[in-house]
C-alpha cells in the first residue's frame, strides 16, 4: 500500500533522540525545546514561538490570551479538520462557520464581508470598539482563518476585513508550514499563528505545535499558560489556571531533527504537486484545487475534485493506493449542527462530496509517483 502520509526521518532524528535519552532530558524542560522553537519562529518570520503538545493545544490557547470568552462568537471556515471548531469550544465560544470559495476551498471572504456588514454593529466600549452580532447580541472577538491543504486565501482583504470589524486573527496555520502570501510566511499576519507537527504533517513531532506571535508578552504568558501557570521555580506557587499543554524535549528534538531537514522536504512535495498536476491534467473530470498567483502553497496534501470520488475512493484504496475523502463540513456534524452557518450555495458540500487526497508523503518516491498516476488512469479509462 502506497501510504497517504507519512513522516520522512532520514535525519539526525536517532542522535537528538539518544541525545535526550542519554542526559536523562526527556520531558517539558531541555534545550530542544527552546531550540525548536526559535527554528519555527524564524523560519515563520515571527519574533517569538512557544512549543505546546499539539496544534489543538495551540489555537485554545491562543484564543484564551486574544481574550475570548463563553460570550463570543469566532469565525471560522466550514471545511476544516475537526481540531480548528473544537478549539473554539473548549473557550466556551460560538462559532460563525463561513462558506468556501469553491475554487480555493478557502473561506469566502467577500461573503464573509457581505454577512458581516448585514449582520454586525460596533460598539465602543471603555475607549475600544467591538463588533457584535445583531441577533445573538455576542461580540465577535476573532476571525480564525485556516489555509486548508496549505493553500491560502486573500490575507490582504482578511487583514481589512479583520481591521474594520475590530477581529483578532489567529490564523490556523496547521497545514500551511512552508506557504507563503506575497512572500510573507502563514501564521504571520495575526495577532497568533498556530503550526501542527502531527504524524501526517510535512515534517512530524509525533504529536506537537507551535504557537508563534511577534508580541513578546503575549508569548511569555503563552509558555506561562501552557506550563501550568507556575509562578516559581522552586515552590508549587500557581497565579491561575494553566494547562499541562508543553512540548516534550524528546519531541522537540526530532523536531530540530525534521527543520534541518525541512527546505528539502518542501522541494519535494513541490515538485509531486507539480509531477500530479501535469500528469492529471485532462484525466477524466479531475478538477484542482485553484493556488492564487499571490500564494506559494506548500503542497501537503494533493487533493483533486472528481464527480466520481467515491468510486475512485475505493478503486484506489482496493489497488494499494491508500486515499481519503476530505473533511465532513462542520455544519454536518451534530455538536455544530445549531451554530450559525454562512453559505452561498453550500460550496462546502459540493467541495466535500468530489474531493479525494491521494498519496503525498515527503519522501514519495517517482515510482510510487507513476504507479497513482497510472492506477487513476487505469479508473478512468474503464468507466
Amino acid at each position: 500500500m502506497i501510504p497517504l502520509s507519512v513522516p520522512q526521518l532520514n535525519g539526525n532524528e536517532w542522535k537528538y533522540v539518544k541525545d535526550c535519552l542519554d542526559t536523562g532530558w526527556i520531558s517539558s524542560a531541555g534545550s530542544y525545546v527552546n531550540q525548536f522553537e526559535q527554528q519555527i519562529a524564524d523560519f515563520a518570520g515571527a519574533k517569538y514561538g512557544v512549543a505546546c503538545m499539539n496544534g489543538t493545544a495551540g489555537l485554545h490557547i491562543a484564543q484564551i490570551l486574544s481574550g475570548v470568552t463563553s460570550d463570543d462568537h469566532v469565525i471560522a471556515p466550514n471545511i476544516t479538520f475537526i481540531a480548528t471548531l473544537n478549539a473554539i469550544k473548549y473557550t466556551g465560544a460560538s462559532p460563525i462557520l463561513i462558506d468556501v470559495d469553491p475554487a480555493s476551498w478557502q473561506m469566502d471572504l467577500n461573503l464573509l464581508e457581505s454577512y458581516l456588514k448585514e449582520n454586525v454593529i460596533v460598539k465602543e466600549i471603555d475607549g475600544n470598539s467591538f463588533s457584535f452580532h445583531k441577533s445573538t447580541n455576542k461580540r465577535i472577538k476573532a476571525i480564525m482563518p485556516v489555509h486548508v491543504l496549505g493553500n491560502m486565501g486573500d490575507m490582504d482583504k482578511l487583514m481589512e476585513i479583520a481591521n474594520y470589524f475590530h477581529l483578532d486573527i489567529i490564523e490556523d496555520s496547521t497545514e500551511a508550514l512552508g506557504s507563503y502570501y506575497k512572500g510573507k510566511h502563514a501564521g504571520s499576519f495575526g495577532k497568533f499563528g498556530v503550526f501542527s507537527f502531527n504524524g501526517n504533517k510535512i515534517i512530524s513531532t509525533g504529536g506537537g505545535g507551535v504557537i508563534v506571535t511577534n508580541d513578546e508578552e503575549l508569548a511569555k504568558k503563552a509558555k506561562h499558560l501552557t506550563t501550568q501557570a507556575k509562578v516559581s521555580a522552586m515552590e508549587y506557587i500557581h497565579d491561575e489556571i494553566g494547562y499541562n499543554y508543553r512540548l516534550v524535549n524528546v519531541l522537540a528534538a526530532i523536531g530540530v531533527a525534521q527543520m534541518e531537514e525541512f527546505p528539502t522536504l518542501l522541494e519535494n512535495k513541490r515538485k509531486m504537486d507539480q509531477f500530479y498536476r501535469t500528469q492529471l491534467t485532462g484525466v477524466g473530470d479531475i478538477e484542482f484545487q485553484a493556488v492564487s498567483e499571490n500564494v506559494d502553497a506548500n503542497c501537503w496534501l494533493f487533493t483533486f475534485k472528481t464527480k466520481h470520488m467515491r468510486q475512485l475512493l475505493t478503486y484506489l484504496n482496493d489497488n494499494g493506493v491508500q486515499s481519503r475523502p476530505f473533511w465532513m463540513p462542520m455544519n454536518q456534524l451534530d455538536m455544530f449542527k445549531e451554530d450559525i452557518f454562512v453559505s452561498n450555495g453550500n460550496q462546502s458540500n459540493l467541495v466535500y462530496e468530489s474531493s479525494i487526497s491521494i498519496p503525498s508523503s515527503a519522501g514519495i518516491t517517482q515510482s510510487e509517483m507513476e504507479t497513482v498516476v497510472k492506477t487513476i488512469k487505469t479508473f478512468y479509462s474503464s468507466i
